[in-house]
């Protein structure tokens, strides 16, 4: 298994689970770009460091790079929306191992968003390192699906 290069990015509530999966993943070889914040401000605007994560994670995928990205927040589901809006980042918050995985194999998830103060430190990092590990099935039915998210999301049109 080769291990994609991993850009991260929280707000303020992730920092603690950041800098441990920074670490963590480190330690397990994979190259891992930090996004920020640097230093704890509770007042921080997290869309900005989750849009600069997410639009690295799409432009290393453009350049034939291996990468994904995990955004990081209290809940998750901020940061999710931040990164859904970069084009060609299809963002995924998992809250179990299921939906971790099936983030990655049925809807080719190429970042996930995690909710810091939904888990703990363990918890978390199992999901993130599911959702790493876990391929795309290439089923032709997903493959058929996601294209027609792209179609939309490039042109406005609603594929039947």
């Amino acid at each position: 298994m080769t291990t994609p290069r991993v850009h991260i990015a929280t707000d303020h509530a992730g920092m603690e689970l950041s800098a441990h999966l920074v670490s963590h993943l480190s330690s397990k070889g994979y190259e891992v770009v930090d996004h920020g914040p640097k230093v704890y401000d509770a007042q921080d605007d997290y869309p900005s460091f989750c849009i600069n994560a997410a639009a690295a994670v799409v432009a290393d995928q453009e350049a034939g790079v291996d990468a994904l990205g995990i955004v990081l927040g209290g809940s998750g589901n901020g940061e999710q929306i931040a990164a859904n809006k970069v084009k060609g980042v299809r963002a995924a918050l998992a809250w179990n191992l299921s939906t971790a995985k099936l983030a990655r194999e049925h809807n080719d998830a190429n970042v996930v968003a995690v909710g810091g103060r939904q888990h703990t430190v363990e918890e978390a990092t199992e999901l993130i390192e599911a959702f790493l590990q876990e391929p795309f099935s290439k089923d032709e039915r997903h493959i058929r699906r996601i294209g027609k998210i792209a179609t939309y999301e490039t042109s406005g049109e609603v594929v039947e």
